[in-house]
């Protein structure tokens, strides 16, 4: 006997599989849906934003006889902190032909902690605005330390001119597509790996209680 006086099995009902014409996605296929989302997110961006230039001006510190060699390293890295501060870039707006605040977000000074030299960058959308506000600001770096040099025994010379760039820096269209490849790629194979336990532990979940057995045994 099977079931009881009301009509109820103790065994659980089996859900009713699929008929010939239904089809289910297979078990991987989050790989491949991460990998084209990722792929077509990252060339959009490639292709929709805006390509970026980069110039560069370089300008060189230079002891006088009064100075010690060795005092020009530790100047330069003090003039690179310089170059985008206030005083300076406000020097350089009228050359540049931009606000402060442009300058201030698109210029950066780095220097080598082997040579007594500032590069200054400047990224701009078009390629001659970036080789004007380096140079201006390159200019304005010079023209204020000139201004202290016989405090500072060490005078700011330039180096070599920004040049206009003729590829932009950003990363091109190719590159952010291979970078939203593998991103999805990766999130793809997590969503992989994460789906085989959830199935798991819905299979436990459907084990019948031991109590709805004993009550079989006694049934019979």
């Amino acid at each position: 006997m099977t079931e009881d006086a009301q009509g109820n099995s103790p065994f659980p009902r089996r859900f009713a599989r699929p008929g010939p014409g239904a089809r289910r996605l297979p078990r991987w296929w989050p790989l491949p849906f991460g990998l084209a989302v990722g792929a077509l997110a990252g060339g959009m961006y490639g292709v929709l934003s805006t390509p970026q230039y980069t110039a560069t001006s370089y300008v060189i510190a230079v002891p006088t006889d009064k100075a010690d060699p060795m005092s020009a390293l530790g100047f330069a890295q003090a003039y690179s902190r310089v170059a985008t501060q206030i005083a300076v870039l406000s020097d350089a707006q009228v050359a540049a032909r931009v606000p402060v605040q442009t300058l201030k977000s698109q210029v950066r000074a780095e220097t080598s902690p082997d040579a007594p030299m500032v590069a200054i960058s400047a990224s701009a959308a078009e390629p001659a605005r970036a080789m004007e506000m380096a140079n201006a600001v390159a200019r304005a770096l010079t023209a204020n330390a000139s201004h202290a040099k016989d405090e500072t025994h060490v005078k700011l010379l330039r180096f070599t001119r920004a040049v206009k760039p003729t590829e932009p820096s950003s990363a091109s269209a190719a590159l952010t597509t291979l970078v939203g490849t593998c991103a999805g790629g990766l999130l793809g194979g997590l969503g992989l790996l994460l789906r085989p336990r959830r199935e798991l532990g819905t299979a436990v979940a459907t084990v019948p209680a031991p109590t709805a057995a004993a009550g079989l045994r006694g049934s019979a």
